[in-house]
């Protein structure tokens, strides 16, 4: 008994085995699930047993059937439920925690480039034939296909990662498949969607957002806009301190935006001592066959010290997208191999972190936008800022940089501390951030700026720049050892 499998089924060819389970279920070794289906197992619950085991089940109950229409996205049950299609006549089969929708249909294709695909005693309705099949209209058939709208944007989706090339193809294994199923209706309610997405067809054929900012000529990445929705979320439920800007003007000012250019420039990996940084900024030298470097930290230091870089943030989304391009011109403007203030035209990643494809930047940034003037707080609209333009990387180059002067130009205008992130937080910075992007975790990353903050505030920025310096060097900014060392607030006088 200890070697029978879990499922067992006593209708079949072997007329000899089916005896066997049919008497071993008498006995009370075998569960019963369905007509003609057992289990060996008798304490898991039902429903278990057979969601473990659907597709060896289905398939012995409806040989040659096509997982179709809604469930064929999923290729599996879904809240239960899987549909069915084969033969002529509609029915329903019940199991444990399984509802089987039997619906008439064409049989499996299984010639040509649109076949359906075999799947154990089943088949997977084929990419062109799913499509065609969600497409479809009819009393009672709302619950079997997918909304209109989720259908755009998988077409959509198509299209982003794929091609326009790609989706024409799939347009017409469409439009022959469509002749062989009988779904001519289908297809035409298929081509209207295609084509609006293409810009032949009117955009009235579109419904969903997505696709219709797509027709619009304003695509944007919607798997980047709820990771926003997240974020979104967390700054608006969390109540923020309002930490005074500690540098508004004068010598303070000027000693803040020299160590925020420097940091900044230094965690890209454009490296100087602070003897040559500083040289380079106030006394205008330039290093040495490392002109383009120099002119990255001047560029950093202009931006965060003149409006309307330092302070003066967009009010709407043209607006938005126009000061994040001048921005990076500013900074990258002696790098022209990198097209400063220009839409990056490849693909950028960071590890496994694939950034925002170059056509969908401008439309997901202006979306995003629509999140950042929602926030009410300052510091929560200067952190959604940050994190997307970080998300997005718009740029082939300058886009830590220049994610956090926006950010840091929200704080300004609202006269709050704007925000250095020394050497020493580098992994205290990028960490949660990674937690932000890969996981959706959006407490780390709030976490690490507020205290980040907290620690900017913290020094007497009008002081002669050389004890400002070994002030900070006390707390531990510039060290690259990060196991040795850790971030230190400095002490309070007095």
């Amino acid at each position: 008994m200890d070697t029978l499998p879990e499922i067992l089924f006593s209708q079949g060819t072997d007329q000899a085995r089916s005896r066997r389970v049919r008497r071993l279920a008498a006995e009370g070794h075998l569960r019963k699930l369905h007509a003609g289906v057992y289990t060996s197992n008798l304490d898991a619950p039902a429903d278990s047993v057979v969601l473990r085991h659907w597709r060896a089940i289905v398939g012995h109950l409806l040989p040659g059937g096509v997982i179709s229409h809604r469930s064929a996205f999923d290729g599996r049950p879904q809240d239960g439920k899987l549909l069915v299609t084969r033969g002529r006549t509609r029915r329903t089969l019940e199991l444990p925690g399984l509802t089987v929708e039997v619906l008439p249909g064409p049989p499996a294709v299984t010639d040509g480039a649109a076949r359906d695909v075999p799947y154990g005693s089943l088949f997977l309705a084929s990419e062109p034939r799913r499509f065609l099949e969600n497409l479809g209209r009819g009393r009672g058939w709302s619950e079997r296909v997918l909304p209109q709208q989720e259908v755009e944007v998988q077409l959509d989706r198509m299209l982003a990662l794929r091609g326009e090339h790609r989706l024409n193809d799939l347009r017409d294994a469409c439009r022959t498949l469509a002749g062989l199923l009988d779904m001519t209706t289908e297809f035409a309610r298929l081509d209207g969607i295609v084509g609006a997405l293409l810009g032949t067809h009117a955009a009235r054929n579109l419904s969903a957002r997505q696709a219709l900012a797509r027709a619009a000529g304003r695509p944007y990445d919607p798997g980047r806009l709820d990771l926003f929705d997240t974020l979104f979320s967390a700054l608006n439920r969390e109540v923020f301190a309002a930490i005074a800007d500690p540098a508004p003007a004068g010598l303070a000012r000027e000693n803040f935006a020299f160590f925020e250019s420097y940091f900044s420039n230094y965690i890209e990996g454009t490296t100087f001592t602070v003897a040559e940084a500083e040289s380079i900024i106030f006394d205008g030298r330039i290093i040495e066959n490392r002109s383009a470097d120099s002119h990255d930290i001047l560029g950093t230091f202009a931006a965060a010290t003149r409006s309307p870089w330092r302070d003066r943030p967009a009010q709407d989304a043209d607006e938005f997208l126009a000061w994040l391009k001048s921005v990076n011109a500013q900074v990258m403007q002696q790098r022209p191999e990198k097209k400063p203030g220009e839409w990056k035209d490849q693909v950028n990643q960071a590890g496994s972190t694939v950034f925002v494809l170059p056509e969908l930047v401008p439309g997901t940034l202006r979306e995003a936008f629509e999140r950042i003037l929602a926030l009410v707080d300052p510091l929560a609209r200067a952190l959604m800022t940050m994190f997307v333009v970080t998300e997005v990387h718009p740029f082939i180059d300058g886009n830590g940089r220049t994610a956090r002067l926006a950010m840091n130009c929200v704080l300004s205008a609202a006269g709050l501390a704007r925000i250095i992130v020394p050497t020493v937080h580098r992994e205290d910075y990028l960490l949660p951030l990674k937690a932000l992007s890969n996981n959706a975790d959006a407490k780390p990353f709030v976490a690490a700026m507020t205290r980040i903050q907290s620690w900017s505030a913290a020094f007497d920025y009008g002081a002669p720049r050389d004890q400002l310096r070994a002030r900070l060097a006390a707390c531990h900014a510039f060290e690259e050892d990060l196991k040795s060392y850790r971030l230190v607030f400095p002490e309070r006088p007095g």
